[in-house]
């Protein structure tokens, strides 16, 4: 790798590394606010906050790598042509295909970055978080104490509790049980405590009254009770043998137990397919839109106006390319044997990049723009 190569990489990486910056934080804020509010607002403390943060940063870094490496291509590319230096490289006797050199490693180097993403640490942040969720669910704590609230546990169940002590008694009880429409039972009592006997948890309730609805003979029975125990464990159960996120599956179980994963996981071949081959595709895109970035603003040569109509078609070539990468996902899911499609967007993309250097390179364009514009061959 030549001196100008190692400069115009690390250039990209600095300017690559400030675009992730910001658009991560763009990102985590928006989706930080609605998990601080759901999980502040069920009793969660901050530390689990922060935790559920932490886990949700790899998919939102997967989300912002291409954008972030195509703003950095962009960006010092523009910058580049600005300052003269590409014009210089040019005057040299390079081609634009050995300027596109320090892009391509760039976009090499960004594809690293995606792979490690995709294949290691998504599928395992993705299953980690399934696990805490599922842990914050089983929490009677955070589903249940949280005093001066109407609280929904589950469809047919209200609890409410007025008064949390400091050593976890609860104070006014107030629960309604309608899961039966012919029966339903209402409990109120002065205290009452959560006791866990292994997977099942109690609540013991003391110094209260059961109320017993019968609709159909249309009869209120009362009972007063000095303590009364209730097995709550069925309002915090969670279906322990639903199948895992396709995107927490490991790569390498991906490519190796297909067949296994079907029977046990219920996912089609389809979405196996469209799975695994997603997470390489999403490594390869990222070459792609980092050589389509420069190549189309090299088009546009140096000018004092700046390049802004490459820049903007740049754009729109981006965009075609995402809404693309979400249009040849359905037929795969439908068909596992289309999953070529998956790579469509990349391969038209270093298509596009290859025809705009291509065209930058070409004398012929130097000698149209110039017929277009007479005046600049006349004599002074």
């Amino acid at each position: 790798m030549s001196r100008y190569d190692r400069y115009v990489l690390s250039q990209y990486l600095l300017f690559f590394g400030f675009f992730a910056l910001v658009l991560v934080a763009v990102f985590w804020i928006n989706r930080a606010v609605v998990l601080f509010d759901r999980l502040i607002g069920d009793g969660q403390s901050a530390f689990v906050f922060l935790e559920f943060s932490a886990l949700a940063l790899p998919n939102l870094i997967r989300m912002v790598v291409p954008i972030a490496a195509f703003g950095a291509a962009v960006y010092l590319t523009n910058r580049l042509n600005g300052d003269s230096e590409l014009t210089v490289m040019q005057a040299t006797g390079s081609s634009p295909w050995r300027l596109a050199r320090p892009a391509l490693w760039f976009g090499l180097v960004t594809a690293g970055m995606m792979s490690v993403l995709t294949h290691f640490l998504l599928p395992a942040s993705i299953n980690q978080l399934a696990l805490r969720e599922a842990e914050v669910a089983r929490n009677v704590t955070a589903r249940l104490l949280t005093a001066g609230e109407f609280l929904h546990p589950t469809a047919g169940v209200t609890f409410y509790i007025r008064q949390i002590d400091n050593d976890g008694t609860l104070r006014d009880v107030f629960l309604s049980d309608r899961r039966d429409p012919a029966e339903p039972v209402t409990y109120t009592a002065a205290r009452a405590f959560l006791v866990r006997d292994g997977e099942q948890v109690n609540l013991i309730m003391v110094d209260g009254l059961a109320e017993r609805m019968d609709r159909e003979a249309r009869m209120l029975s009362t009972t007063v009770f000095a303590d009364f125990s209730y097995d709550i464990s069925p309002l915090i159960r969670r279906d322990e043998t639903r199948s895992r996120n396709i995107r927490a599956i490991p790569t390498l179980e991906l490519l190796t137990a297909t067949d296994t994963i079907r029977a046990t996981e219920g996912h089609s071949a389809g979405e196996l397919a469209e799975e695994l081959h997603l997470r390489f595709a999403r490594a390869t895109i990222c070459i792609a839109v980092a050589l389509v970035g420069f190549s189309t603003l090299l088009l546009g040569g140096y000018s004092r106006f700046g390049v802004w109509r490459q820049a903007f078609l740049a754009f729109v070539i981006l965009i075609l390319l995402e809404l693309l990468r979400g249009v040849v996902s359905e037929p795969v899911i439908q068909n596992a044997r289309l999953w070529p499609l998956i790579y469509l967007p990349t391969v038209l993309g270093l298509a596009v990049a290859a025809l705009f250097l291509a065209v930058a390179g070409r004398p012929l364009s130097v000698l149209l723009r110039r017929r277009r514009d007479p005046g600049a061959e006349a004599p002074a």
